[in-house]
């Protein structure tokens, strides 16, 4: 992650971009008859000459960005293209989640947001090309880099190699995936020009064969576009792959940066694979922000130097639900909600500064009028909304939740539950009988963050930094509970094969494992938040009342729904459902304090408000028209 201090000194570009502009102005591109519904007669395809790309025989300049579907509600998909037209791109990037794809093992999803090949295909309608990244590892800021985490119920597993139990589950996966995409590439008369091969692997590279084998996978299915591979710098000599075109990820334009991309694969077109925009947020860090005039200057001269370019991000999106991913060098660090990434298109698909800063360089690189940009959709403030009723959890076991039994602890990833898929995401409650108290160790097992309870009695919380408690004495048997969050699995770095979350071990009292346990699966799934509507035990919510419970409201809306910010002052942790819809995380201890909630997801009249909150709950909401992602803190 990129060093950050405090504000710089904001740097006026109008000389480079001066300059840069009277160097373009003689290379004007007319790509005008290069766009996806009038290139008939394909043949070609993305080529390289040389130092530059040609499509179709004829010379191209890819300015693409990066939006993924998957972190964008499917109405708005349209929208987000159009801005990237109006910005100057012609091309547009995306990863393909895996875990989003195939949940559970063996069933796919391909449907309502997860439908690739209308996101695709719409892509196409509004002129933009595609360059697919489709792992299967996507990094991206997303739980476990996009892979599913029921490959680690195999505790051999070897993720990102040729293990067999990880290759197996890739040919699988594939052999669904690449039927959506074969049809849509630009030598079938569809719009994708370039498929990337795994992604950022030089950084891993734990498996010399592993990059020839994800080719060969590509290749065997029908792939027959233009291949590329994506690394920092650092990782350019151990990512490449034979027959791949190598590009490159960065944010600051070092001095023979792109030299160093010639060095490894000589006389071919520069790439810019991921020109980071912004930069992503983590629970407890400030709302990192990059420079616009920074960001354009440094866009400007790459494009000098001759190279194409992908803004990374150009619209960010939603980690909507439990799909955020973590850091993990120091520390363990999730990410927040919003992927809002400071981008050119704010989370909700505003503009910002550096939209129309591209703009303008765009339009004079390409010497046509560009098309309008849309206009913005307003934002509603909906003002307070009442939580008027809420149900303790421990009330809500009884009737909603059967437990499994286990003399030992079982990760969240092992239990048997959705067809021996194990359980993904969210929550798992594990009960225990003890006799008296003592000493609670839990040696480093609790992944990621546990809250420890005597019967109903809030004791403490253990995590990373916290291994042990104090357990209070007292008579007869009691009920230890520990409920044990998965705040997301580490998405980067060489840790993926160890991202198992629940307790992964033993956890001791009185330097004594602990035994038979009752577990609870509170993954949150759609079917289980409507089965809470029905339980009978919601009561009026108290002057003050300590979590864990689900607390409930409702939100009437008069006219057309419109996008919309909750914000939960007065709250401490937990997650927010709207309509069954799960918005994501919140915590009290920012930088984000407001969830985006968007327009489609509401509906004229009544729309119910769930919350599942840990620890200690307010008793309003506020629906604002302004999203707060927290102190600022400048990329250095």
């Amino acid at each position: 992650m990129w060093p950050c201090g405090g504000r710089r000194q904001r740097r006026v570009g109008g000389v480079a971009l001066v300059a840069v502009v009277l160097w373009v102005l003689v290379r004007r591109f007319n790509w005008s008859e290069l766009v996806p519904l009038q290139l008939w007669g394909r043949s070609l395809g993305l080529q390289t000459e040389h130092s530059q790309f040609l499509l179709e025989g004829m010379p191209f300049r890819i300015f693409g960005g990066s939006v993924h579907y998957f972190r964008v509600p499917r109405e708005y998909w349209e929208d987000r293209m159009l801005k990237m037209k109006a910005c100057g791109l012609n091309t547009l990037t995306t990863y393909v989640p895996w875990n989003l794809h195939e949940r559970d093992r063996g069933k796919f999803d391909f449907s309502r947001n997860l439908d690739l090949r209308a996101f695709l295909s719409l892509a196409a309608k509004n002129g933009l090309w595609v360059i697919l990244r489709p792992g299967p590892y996507i990094c991206s800021e997303w739980d476990l880099g996009g892979l599913p985490s029921w490959l680690l119920q195999d505790p051999e597993m070897q993720l990102r190699t040729t293990y067999k139990g990880f290759t197996e589950a890739v040919d699988a996966y594939f052999d669904h995936l690449m039927p959506i995409v074969v049809p849509l590439q630009y030598k079938k008369g569809g719009p994708i020009i370039a498929v990337q091969v795994e992604n950022e692997y030089g950084s891993y590279a734990k498996d010399p064969n592993y990059m020839a084998y994800v080719k060969m996978a590509l290749l065997n299915r029908g792939i027959v576009e233009m291949l590329m591979t994506s690394d920092n710098k650092n990782g350019l000599s151990y990512g490449l792959v034979e027959g791949a075109l190598a590009t490159v990820n960065f944010q600051k334009l070092e001095p023979g940066l792109l030299k160093h991309l010639d060095s490894v694969q000589r006389d071919q077109p520069k790439m810019v694979m991921e020109y980071w925009t912004g930069w992503f947020d983590n629970w407890g860090g400030p709302h990192y922000v990059f420079d616009a005039d920074e960001m354009v200057n440094t866009v400007a001269s790459i494009l000098k130097l001759g190279a194409s370019i992908n803004l990374y991000m150009f619209h960010g999106g939603t980690n909507f639900g439990f799909m955020n991913g973590a850091l993990e060098a120091d520390e363990y660090k999730s990410d927040v909600t919003s992927y809002d990434y400071d981008a050119v298109l704010t989370e909700a698909g505003d503009y910002t500064s550096k939209f129309f800063k591209l703009r303008q360089l765009f339009s004079m690189i390409i010497g046509q009028p560009l098309p309008l940009p849309p206009v913005i959709e307003s934002k509603a403030s909906y003002g307070a909304i009442l939580l008027h009723q809420y149900i303790s959890l421990w009330d809500v076991l009884p009737s909603l939740l059967q437990p499994i039994k286990s003399e030992f602890p079982i990760n969240m990833e092992n239990l048997h539950l959705n067809d021996s898929s194990g359980q993904s995401y969210g929550y798992v409650l594990y009960e225990i009988v003890i006799f008296g108290g003592g000493h609670l160790h839990s040696r480093n097992h609790v992944r990621d963050r546990a809250q420890v309870f005597v019967n109903t009695m809030y004791v403490g919380e253990l995590d990373y930094n916290i291994v042990e408690l104090s357990l209070p004495e007292g008579q007869g048997f009691r009920q230890l509970r520990l409920l044990v969050e998965n705040r997301g699995r580490v998405n980067y770095g060489l840790a993926l094969n160890e991202q198992r979350k629940g307790l992964i071990g033993d956890v001791f009292l009185n330097n004594t494992p602990l035994r038979n346990f009752k577990i609870y699966s509170l993954e949150m799934k759609p079917a289980f938040m409507k089965s809470l509507q029905h339980v009978t035990g919601w009561s009026a919510v108290p002057d003050y009342f300590v979590g864990p419970a689900f607390f409930r409201g409702r939100l009437w809306i008069e006219h057309q729904p419109q996008d919309t910010f909750l914000k939960l002052q007065g709250w401490e942790k937990g997650v927010v459902f709207v309509n069954g819809q799960n918005l994501g995380r919140y915590w009290k201890i920012g930088p984000q304090e407001t969830l985006y909630l968007p327009g489609p997801w509401l509906r004229k009249g009544s729309n119910e408000i769930v919350i599942f909150e840990e620890r200690t709950a307010g008793r309003i909401i506020q629906s604002v028209d302004i999203p707060y992602l927290g102190r600022t803190q400048y990329v250095d």
